[in-house]
């Protein structure tokens, strides 16, 4: 019996069409990893729940880890990038689904909750919040050994675990997946990069000639700036570290405070994984210009200080679905995008699945390593194993058409060992 509660199932329909679209793009998950679960079932009798944004690439991973002999759960990981259809064509394949567009924050981690109530083996994470709360509400699901292991998705969430790990506060074994070569190279830099196409269909804005600032050098934000730069754009980066700072810099992007760059930016975008990347000031506020639009493209709505900027507003005027303008004191208009959150993924339909393919792949292989491996696991941050990550590799290269070379056994010998030396 599937348990759920999802927006509209009469979207189902819909929702098959998109999973039918994501599937061709995804051969890896959806094709190679699904048939072969399909007749080994290396995942039966396990519970998965997953806390992820529900949309047609996710599901595609849902369908392989049940393919795969798994009862799986999902609730959405953000309350706007839900996709409604595609949770209501879940429902009709007996995958148990609590997700809306649009939830509240109580709506959000009751989703949570009624995932972890069916006593999930490995749990699934992008960002965090269903392991932590699985630490603070469901403890006994810990204690009592019911959880193997867990998965983290995305920068913000492993930035949480492995503070909890320093501070022996993370009981659980937890793999990464957003470290492995094969997720932050391709998901985080090419797709988060391709996102911000989301603030041109949110605006309709030429991003020829723009000043566009870009918020961080990591994985996300330099495949960002790449694609502004791309489409015409004069990028400015902003950062705290100084290492990414001078990367930016020699990539030929112009590096200044964020505290300079307000009054001349067009377009500001984040991607740092911090809070109040702006800072919620007066005088930072003022120094915006008029029309400047503000997207975020980190997990969550506090690197733009929204709450900060709703109060300052004098007006707030939705222009079209899920961008709001903001006419402050002074009359100026700032123009925020999906109310701060993922820009990319509520404006339009997030990272394409050619690219999510690649992640998803190695989240199922790594279900199926824990399951496998769960007597050797223990309590904390435990690295990507190599294999699996190049595993991904070759096979999505496979996909592709594409061979590669391979070592002799002397060049192994050579680059393996000392005894030849140079």
């Amino acid at each position: 019996m599937v348990n759920y509660k999802v927006a509209d199932e009469s979207l189902a329909e819909k929702g098959k069409e998109a999973l039918y679209i994501a599937e061709s793009k995804m051969p890896v998950t959806a094709k190679v990893i699904r048939e072969r679960f399909a007749k080994e079932k290396p995942l039966k009798g396990i519970t998965i729940a997953g806390c992820l944004h529900i949309t047609k690439e996710t599901a595609n991973l849902a369908r392989t880890l049940k393919a795969g002999g798994a009862d799986v759960y999902l609730c959405g990981s953000n309350p706007l990038s839900t996709q409604d259809d595609v949770a209501a064509a879940l429902v009709q394949e007996d995958i148990n689904v609590f997700a809306w567009h649009g939830n509240t924050d109580e709506e959000f981690y009751w989703c949570i909750r009624e995932c972890l109530k069916a006593n999930p083996n490995v749990l699934i994470d992008d960002g965090a919040d269903m392991i932590v709360t699985a630490h603070k509400e469901f403890p006994e699901l810990i204690q009592n050994g019911t959880i193997i292991a867990c998965q983290e998705e995305t920068t913000t969430g492993v930035k949480r675990f492995k503070a909890m790990d320093k501070q022996g506060a993370l009981k659980v074994p937890l793999f990464p997946v957003n470290d492995a070569r094969c997720k932050n190279q391709f998901d985080n830099e090419l797709g988060t990069g391709q996102g911000i196409v989301a603030a041109i269909y949110g605006m309709h804005v030429l991003f020829a000639g723009k000043n566009v600032i870009v918020a961080g050098f990591g994985h996300c934000s330099s495949g960002m700036a790449l694609r502004a730069r791309g489409l015409g754009a004069n990028v400015i980066v902003t950062e705290i570290d100084p290492i990414k700072a001078l990367q930016a810099k020699f990539a030929g992007y112009q590096v200044m405070p964020i505290s300079e760059a307000l009054p001349i930016a067009d377009i500001i975008l984040t991607a740092t994984g911090c809070k109040h990347v702006i800072l919620p000031t007066k005088e930072n506020f003022d120094a915006l210009k008029d029309g400047v639009i503000l997207g975020n493209l980190g997990h969550f709505d506090i690197e733009i200080p929204t709450k900060e900027i709703y109060e300052y507003a004098k007006e707030i005027k939705p222009i079209r679905q899920n961008v709001e303008e903001l006419i402050f004191p002074d009359g100026k208009r700032i123009y925020l995008l999906a109310k701060g959150r993922l820009a990319n993924l509520v404006l339009s339909e997030g990272h394409p699945a050619e690219v999510m393919d690649m992640s998803f792949s190695l989240q199922s292989l790594m279900s199926e390593y824990i399951v496998k491996n769960k007597e050797k696991l223990r309590p904390g941050m435990i690295d990507i194993p190599s294999e699996i990550d190049d595993e991904v590799g070759f096979l999505k290269l496979q996909s592709l058409g594409v061979e590669i070379d391979k070592l002799t056994d002397e060049q192994y010998k050579y680059i393996h060992g000392y005894e030849e030396g140079t």
